[in-house]
């Protein structure tokens, strides 16, 4: 049997190294450097989870079309899996606007920041 495979889209320092956990886990972990990477990477390899940062777009290029950050990385998952585990993690400032999001994407779990080691791996087994 082969090791689920995550992505772990990391874009700041609030999104800890959890690679220790994936490894425990016997989770295969690929860690793209960009959102463009991470739909890049797409095309070789569906993930069956993705742990990424939910970033609101405050009034910037996100607003209207677009929620946030992870808008254009779960419109392009869709096309290679909706079975996919999304797991958002966001600022407890922001944690208002996840629903827009939700409404648009099945998200698995939504964990506020500082996420802990122990969090995450609740969400994983869920």
């Amino acid at each position: 049997m082969t090791a689920p495979v995550l992505f772990s889209i990391v874009e700041s320092p609030a999104h800890r190294d959890f690679s220790a956990l994936y490894r425990r886990l016997g989770i295969e972990e690929h860690r793209p450097g960009s959102m463009r990477k991470a739909i890049s990477a797409l095309k070789k390899s569906v993930p069956d989870f993705v742990v990424a940062e939910f970033i609101y777009g405050y009034g910037n290029n996100y607003a209207g079309v677009n929620i946030c950050n992870l808008d254009v990385f779960l419109y392009s998952l869709q096309k290679y899996s909706r079975e996919t585990r999304i797991i958002v993690m966001v600022e407890r400032r922001e944690l208002q606007y996840v629903d827009k999001l939700a409404a648009l994407f099945p998200l698995h779990a939504v964990l506020p920041l500082p996420v802990s080691e122990q969090d995450l791996e609740q969400a994983l087994a869920s």
